[in-house]
């Protein structure tokens, strides 16, 4: 009886076991698969962007011209009293972008605040009469321990702003938080992580420098991405609230 009970003690162990075993290889084979799976799928969009860029396809300045109607070109500004970035972006929302300009503005500390501001003004008007953009995104000055440094930031900002709107030019306001989350997905991204990513998705070969004119061009990329569609959802929501037209009477 005892031998009988130890033999199903021993097929019940090896039963047990037979059935961990199985799950363990199956549950490794579906974790496979899946990695095989993601590594196809990958592989697949990386040709395919691979053509689409080297076709031209949704890429600035080239395909059919349906595309480059559509394509949305963005003076970004990153304010700065002694060093105002600049950057073009052109593209289309939700597809590939290009770098058209990137630099830097210099105004020297020891030149008198009117003249400086003097400068920013003219070098902002040069950029929008040469590259003639269809917004300028201007990032949102907020508040610093350092009271000096701010409201040097705030006064070439609004420098910045009335340039634009002197040109004719439409204006849009973000955030430094706005802007990181629109280029890396967080907005708690540091100065590095936006750099790389900017360098990516303008497919540049070398890190734009300074940081400036990388934070300027991060600022076109949060407009190409975020302004669009909130100007489409802008125009929309005016369409529903416009009233409409009293209907005709039928005599």
């Amino acid at each position: 009886m005892f031998l009988g009970m130890k033999g199903s003690r021993h097929e019940g162990f090896w039963a047990q076991a037979f059935l961990w075993a199985q799950a363990f290889l199956w549950a490794q084979a579906f974790l496979w698969a899946q990695a095989f799976f993601w590594a196809q799928a990958f592989l697949r969009a990386q040709v395919f962007l691979r053509h689409r860029c080297s076709s031209g396809i949704g890429v600035p300045g080239h395909g059919d011209e349906q595309t480059r109607r559509w394509a949305l070109r963005v003076l970004g500004i990153d304010p700065g009293l002694t060093r105002c970035g600049m950057g073009v972006v052109e593209g289309l929302p939700g597809g590939a972008l290009a770098a058209l300009a990137a630099g830097v503005v210099h105004t020297p500390a020891d030149v008198e605040l009117a003249h400086r501001l003097l400068t920013i003004s003219a070098a902002v008007t040069d950029w929008i009469d040469t590259h003639q953009p269809d917004a300028v995104a201007v990032e949102r000055v907020f508040t610093q321990a350092n009271v000096r440094t701010v409201m040097g930031t705030a006064q070439a900002s609004g420098v910045a702003l009335a340039a634009a709107a002197a040109s004719g030019v439409s204006v849009a306001l973000y955030t430094p938080s706005e802007v990181k989350a629109a280029v890396t997905g967080s907005g708690r991204a540091d100065k590095h992580q936006v750099t790389t990513m900017v360098t990516r998705l303008l497919h540049l070969e070398a890190r734009p420098r300074p940081a400036d004119a990388a934070d300027a061009l991060a600022l076109g990329i949060c407009h190409v991405w975020r302004g669009a569609a909130q100007a489409r959802l802008a125009a929309a929501a005016a369409a529903v609230r416009a009233p409409s037209p009293p209907p005709r009477r039928s005599w």
